[in-house]
C-alpha cells in the first residue's frame, strides 16, 4: 500500500506542492509536514493537498496511536525514507498533525513528494 501510494504522488502537481506550508527546523532536524489524516478510510493513501496540508488517508481506526503510526510509515515510503525517520511531533489526538521528517529540507520534501527527488536504496 505504501507503494501505491507513493506512485499516487508522483502525478502531483508540482506548483500545487508549494502550497504545503513545510518549516524546515531550527536546529536543522528536518522539515515539519503538516497533515489532514483521515483515519478509517478504505485504503492508505497520499490524497493529495487540503488547505496548505497534505492530506492522507490510513484503513487504521484512531484507536491507541494506531492511525499515527499508519500515517508515518506511509508518509516515510512516500518519502523514500525509514520509519524511524518520520516522527509525531503535534497533534497526536487530532485530524490536523505535524510529522517531523528528519533530514531532508523543505525543497527535498517537496522534491520526493513530487516524484523527483532521489529515494534511498533507489
Amino acid at each position: 500500500m505504501i507503494a501505491a501510494a507513493a506512485a499516487n504522488m508522483g502525478v502531483m502537481d508540482c506548483k500545487a506542492l508549494e502550497l504545503l506550508h513545510l518549516v524546515e527546523q531550527p536546529d536543522g532536524a528536518g522539515t515539519a509536514l503538516p497533515v489532514k489524516v483521515v483515519p478509517g478510510a478504505s485504503r492508505d493513501r497520499l490524497a493529495g493537498l487540503l488547505g496548505d496540508r497534505l492530506k492522507v488517508t490510513v484503513s487504521r481506526p484512531p484507536e491507541k496511536g494506531a492511525a499515527n503510526r499508519a500515517v508515518a510509515a506511509l508518509l516515510a515510503g512516500a518519502l523514500g525514507l525509514r520509519p524511524r525517520e518520520v516522527e509525531l511531533m503535534a497533534g497526536a489526538s487530532s485530524a490536523e498533525k505535524t510529522f517531523l521528517v528528519r533530514g531532508l529540507s523543505a525543497a527535498e520534501v517537496r522534491g520526493r513528494l513530487a516524484g523527483k527527488g532521489r529515494r534511498r536504496g533507489a
